[in-house]
């Protein structure tokens, strides 16, 4: 039986850890050439170890998102090693958790120039690739439970998450008629090295799994899963759309 993605060539940022981790190991399983992106500091070993435990293929492409030649000369490797680009993740981000008046200018330089102008470096440069190979594509972004619901610790990372929200469904609305889908997955609490320090506070812990729906914490695989299936032609008429993937967390949120 043929792979879902079998001749595919993807790359998926911020993937050694986490939900990038999971994705990349997803796609990977099911057949695709996967490019490993992780900042200079982070190690990609583990997550290409557990590719070829699946019986995938993956190599690292090292790039910090808030560099945009780093970004160019990642996108164009994995296109070289792959002799192809299809489908490009934009995962990674950073969540410092800290209240709006604690949160400095610099603070503030840093969240958005990851989050927000990081995807937008990923995901526009990822589309000139594909257009200018001319056989269309995916995109996925990952955005965040917080692009609908505020926190305290989390103003202006919320403010970056709604912004890649907006940014999927506007830039997909300029590249489908370069056979380009452009889609964004918003988790809800998933168990992360993001979140650890959350999900280590009893009380908070308590608070999400009384509220969300199945009362339980996500797995990253889980996300993985929405990713694959928004990059897959199982979702080959969506395009501009969010899937808000929190289990129910957000209908049950007191206000």
């Amino acid at each position: 039986m043929e792979k879902r993605f079998a001749g595919k060539v993807a790359f998926v940022t911020g993937a050694c850890t986490g939900i990038g981790q999971a994705t990349a190991v997803r796609l990977a399983t099911d057949g695709a050439l996967v490019g490993v992106n992780g900042r200079p500091s982070d190690d990609p070993a583990e997550t290409l170890r557990r590719i070829k435990e699946a019986g995938g293929e993956g190599f690292p492409v090292i790039a910090d998102l808030r560099d945009p030649a780093q970004v160019v000369a990642m996108v164009r490797e994995v296109a070289r090693r792959g002799g192809r680009l299809d489908y490009a993740v934009s995962n990674a981000g950073i969540n410092p958790f800290m209240t709006w008046d604690k949160t400095s200018v610099e603070d503030f330089d840093e969240l958005s120039e990851t989050n927000f102008r990081g995807t937008w470096l990923v995901v526009t440069e990822g589309a000139k690739q594909m257009i200018k190979e001319g056989h269309g594509g995916a995109i996925c972004c990952t955005s965040s439970l917080s692009a609908h619901v505020s926190s305290p610790s989390q103003v202006a990372y919320c403010g970056t998450k709604a912004a890649v929200s907006m940014l999927a469904k506007a830039l997909g609305a300029v590249l489908g008629e370069h056979g380009i889908r452009v889609n964004a997955v918003e988790p809800g609490c998933i168990d992360t090295p993001m979140a650890a320090s959350l999900l280590a506070d009893p009380p908070a812990l308590k608070y999400y799994e009384e509220r969300i729906a199945l009362h339980r914490v996500g797995k990253p695989e889980e996300m993985a899963n929405v990713i694959a299936f928004l990059l897959s032609d199982d979702a080959s008429y969506l395009t501009c759309t969010t899937v808000l993937a929190d289990a129910g967390f957000i209908v049950n949120a007191e206000l």
